[in-house]
């Protein structure tokens, strides 16, 4: 075992602290990481809050992770020391189930092994995240990030970039398509850009007006505000698909009713409490509502891929990990222009 210095979540709502986690040597088929850089999704702070319930501690969050290969098993064969690599949501999943064999390790019949606020696949041995200076992952589990993008700002990619690129690709952006996208924070300027980058005409919905220079930078074509139903009837029946990063509580059916028939409103974000629907908000126009989480590991390198031709990375804020429990309240606030990438170079050694 390793020590490793970090931050964790020692309680439920208490303020992170320095840390430390014992990492294990790294086996054949393992690759262990210098952490440079790691994004804060708000899902870290619901989790280290445990806002959604079931969470453990103490918790070091993160899954937004770049960084560059240490060291390597003897099997190891896609990465090698000195590589500059990224560790999502995932570390790890059963690899034989239906699911896993078609590339959708999220969804494992065994569940898979959460990057932190879970367990190995063994059940016993506790994830810890990318808050830390090390982590070892299995090689399946380790991307490689192209050439040419910035760490700091390729880190948010791991989630940000996934979860906004799998509902684009799932369902049909392409040149041509017309895309909304509602809400424009850490998950929507992700999918202005990549939108944009396929050759889609987007449009940003949002109830602020002040969003409208940054969205057109991003890539936006159209911006539309939002604040009642009256803007909605103003762009009734525009959108083919329409991808919903809201996480405050808001009325689906007025999105919906900006689709086209037969178009798809997606759900990423992940509002408090449940939402009514009325049937008929489907109904007509055969609209479909999904939903979609993170993407599978081929996925998620196809994402990066596509982000290292194009050169995409998400907009950041560089952090020391000291302020990292500020940054939290500052995301709560929606006071980042687009997300926070903690600088692990901050966090002395143990």
């Amino acid at each position: 075992m390793t020590r490793v210095a970090a931050y964790a979540a020692p309680a439920a709502g208490r303020p992170l602290v320095p840390f430390v986690v014992d990492r294990r040597e790294p086996r054949a088929d393992d690759v262990e990481i210098d952490v440079l850089f790691c994004g804060i999704c708000h899902s870290d702070i619901h989790q280290a809050r445990d806002e959604w319930s079931g969470a453990t501690f103490p918790m070091v969050p993160g899954h937004e992770v770049v960084g560059r290969v240490r060291r390597v098993g003897a099997t190891v064969r896609r990465v090698r020391v000195g590589d500059l690599v990224g560790v999502g949501c995932m570390v790890d999943a059963c690899r034989t189930c239906v699911p896993c064999r078609h590339g959708t390790e999220q969804f494992c019949d065994a569940g898979c092994a959460w990057t932190y606020n879970g367990t190995e696949m063994d059940r016993v041995t506790p994830t810890f995240g990318g808050y830390s200076k090390r982590l070892v992952v299995t090689e399946r589990f380790v991307l490689r990030v192209p050439d040419g993008l910035a760490p700091e700002a390729a880190a948010p990619l791991l989630c940000a970039g996934i979860t906004t690129w799998s509902p684009l690709r799932a369902y049909g952006c392409q040149r041509g398509t017309r895309v909304a996208v509602a809400g424009l924070g850490g998950l929507g300027h992700m999918a202005v850009k990549l939108a944009a980058a396929m050759g889609a005409e987007v449009t940003v919905l949002s109830t602020s007006s002040k969003k409208e220079a940054d969205a057109r930078r991003l890539g936006a074509h159209a911006f539309c505000v939002t604040r009642d139903a009256a803007s909605f009837e103003a762009i009734g029946e525009r959108f083919d698909l329409l991808v919903d990063t809201v996480s405050a509580p808001h009325d689906f059916g007025d999105y919906l009713s900006t689709l086209r028939p037969h178009g798809t409103m997606v759900l990423v974000g992940v509002p408090p409490t449940a939402t009514p629907l009325d049937a008929f908000a489907l109904i007509h126009g055969n609209r479909r509502l999904a939903g979609s989480l993170i993407g599978g590991i081929a996925e998620t390198q196809e994402m990066l891929d596509f982000c290292g031709a194009h050169r995409i990375v998400s907009d950041v804020e560089v952090i020391p990990m000291s302020k990292v429990n500020e940054a939290y309240e500052r995301v709560v606030r929606g006071d980042v222009r687009y997300r926070f990438s903690v600088d692990l170079a901050t966090l002395p050694d143990v």
